[in-house]
């Protein structure tokens, strides 16, 4: 991995007793991911899976977003695309086969990566200003991270393709009423809203909640990454009919 310090990327650990809180900490760049922040996020997963001492993780962003998305400066570098895709691949694998209950605090703008990062908690929860953004079609791609899959099954078809196909901004108010999210939080509120609902879970014996989040999420993992696949040769399909005029340019794998 590269070592140029612009793209480096933190992701803060913190215990409060049994609920790990992960914080998207690149606040000067609206947490918008890196290939080093893919595999930091990666790592603290792994490491709040591994953890017995672990039985709830909480993710949320530092600053006014949750995340921005990829940063497309980090794409821009020589070979910067190949090795988004590698780290992205990694991190898609670790949260569709990540084992305890997983919880998305949204404190701010939610765009592409951000939005569909999302979809891999099991509950959200939004501040009243916060706003989701899926702007793939507008950016000459398509959707990603599994989320052509997921993200009807969160919020049902129509809403779905109005999501993507419009590229719009949504308020939390729209997610909460949609499925997308759980709650709104008021404002500067959801990463204690969702500390609550972590400690409500965190109460209970990890070994039931791994078994009972692992039956409603049944077949998903192998599914997410079958997903990806076919997300990822729509890109390339793309691509190839757009040329390198009239696109923005993005990573093999992922956004």
């Amino acid at each position: 991995m590269g070592d140029d310090e612009r793209f480096a990327f933190e992701v803060r650990a913190q215990d409060e007793g049994r609920v790990r809180t992960l914080v998207l900490n690149r606040p000067y760049k609206l947490n918008a991911f890196t290939a080093p922040g893919y595999d930091a996020l990666t790592a603290q997963l792994t490491a709040a899976a591994e953890d017995p001492g672990v039985a709830v993780c909480v993710i949320t962003g530092n600053g006014r977003a949750f995340s921005a998305g990829v940063d497309l400066d980090a794409v821009g570098t020589p070979e910067g695309s190949a090795e988004l895709g590698v780290y992205f691949n990694a991190m898609i694998q670790r949260l569709a086969t990540f084992p305890k209950p997983l919880i998305g605090a949204v404190n701010g703008l939610a765009v592409g990566l951000g939005a569909t990062l999302l979809l891999h908690c099991d509950l959200v929860v939004m501040d009243a200003a916060a706003t989701v953004r899926m702007p793939f079609v507008a950016l000459g791609t398509c959707a990603e991270a599994a989320s052509s899959w997921l993200l009807p099954k969160r919020v049902g078809p129509q809403q779905a393709m109005w999501m993507v196909l419009s590229g719009g901004v949504f308020s939390a108010d729209e997610m909460v009423a949609n499925g997308f999210a759980l709650a709104r939080a008021p404002a500067g509120q959801a990463l204690a809203q969702a500390l609550q609902l972590a400690q409500q879970l965190a109460a209970h014996e990890i070994a039931a909640l791994v078994a009972n989040k692992a039956l409603l999420r049944e077949g998903w993992a192998e599914q997410i990454v079958s997903v990806w696949d076919r997300e990822t040769a729509a890109m390339k399909q793309i691509a190839e009919e757009l040329g390198p005029i009239g696109r923005t340019p993005g990573p093999a794998k992922g956004r």
